[in-house]
């Protein structure tokens, strides 16, 4: 997916469509996480679309619940969901940031054959 250390840096131009990708995959893949908490919230605590999506969402991105929950299922959704969440945001994170770090390490890769050479002579 990414170049090989021994290819050259690719173009500014496909760096920014390649973060763009990654960043389209990174939301996608938090939609699917978004809508099991909208479903869960809406089902088990009985609240409002709104305020489904509104607990959801904060779960997910990590500041925690804003209605006060009705039932222990609700309970104990929630805390599996912010379990999840916590967990399932740190791996988007990483497909976000990975164009980012991968750049990083391949502008600043060092030749093996290079710094071999220069000690033995």
């Amino acid at each position: 997916m990414f170049e090989r250390y021994d290819q050259p840096v690719i173009s500014p131009r496909a760096f920014a469509r390649r973060v763009l990708r990654q960043g389209l995959i990174g939301f996608a893949l938090l939609t699917i996480p978004l809508v099991v908490g909208f479903i869960g919230y809406m089902a088990l605590a009985g609240l409002t679309p709104v305020d489904a999506f509104l607990n959801a969402s904060m779960i997910l991105g990590g500041m925690g619940p804003v209605d006060a929950l009705p039932n222990d299922g609700a309970k104990i959704f929630a805390g599996c969901y912010a379990l999840f969440s916590g967990v399932f945001f740190l791996v988007v994170a990483g497909v976000v940031l990975s164009p980012f770090l991968h750049r990083v390490m391949h502008l600043l890769h060092i030749d093996d054959s290079d710094s071999s050479d220069a000690g033995s002579s």
